[in-house]
């Protein structure tokens, strides 16, 4: 069963930040799509057996804060 998962993240502020937190989150497993859009400051991921925390790690080990 797909997921779908939202965070607020704050310090995104180019399309290089956006395609770093897609690349990090989106090479957690069961993720199947993660998407970072700058301008809301948010990141939203779909996928089977997602796991938050790991979600989370991967975001802020990038420099990013999420919103908790």
């Amino acid at each position: 069963m797909t997921q779908n998962l939202s965070f607020k993240v704050r310090g995104m502020s180019c399309r290089h930040c956006k395609m770093s937190v897609e690349k990090s989150v989106g090479a957690l497993p069961g993720v199947k799509e993660a998407v970072a859009d700058v301008a809301a400051g948010q990141v939203t991921v779909a996928g089977e057996a997602l796991d938050p925390v790991k979600i989370l790690s991967a975001i802020e080990e990038l420099g990013y804060i999420v919103e908790k």
